[in-house]
């Protein structure tokens, strides 16, 4: 199969607040990935290379020691093994993530 529609993949709760809907082939996973108001992402790291962008409303993004408010049309990078964390305020937010390689979690 080579084409997906995001409505028909159930979601799966990352943290209360933060849900993702995901596709994966066999070196990288993409999620589709809606956080609620006023939510918060735990800073973490992982060993996952991560790139993202957001499509719609505005968080505060923490990478490392950089914190940025990002909105529609911004693209990050979060190397492997580098702490971040997000926040969203009183807007629902999504954005795009790919990782490399897959997270087997989150399939």
């Amino acid at each position: 199969m080579y084409f997906y529609d995001p409505a028909e993949r159930d979601p799966k709760e990352l943290v209360p607040g933060i849900n993702a809907r995901t596709f994966w082939g066999e070196n990288m996973l993409i999620a589709v990935v809606d956080l609620d108001p006023d939510t918060h992402m735990p800073r973490h790291s992982h060993h996952h290379e991560q790139l993202g962008n957001v499509i719609q409303g505005q968080m505060e993004l923490t990478i490392g020691d950089e914190k940025r408010l990002v909105k529609p049309g911004d693209v990050y990078i979060i190397p492997s093994g580098v702490e971040h964390e997000a926040q969203t305020f009183d807007e629902s937010v999504k954005v795009i993530d790919v990782f490399s390689p897959v997270r087997e979690e989150y399939k």
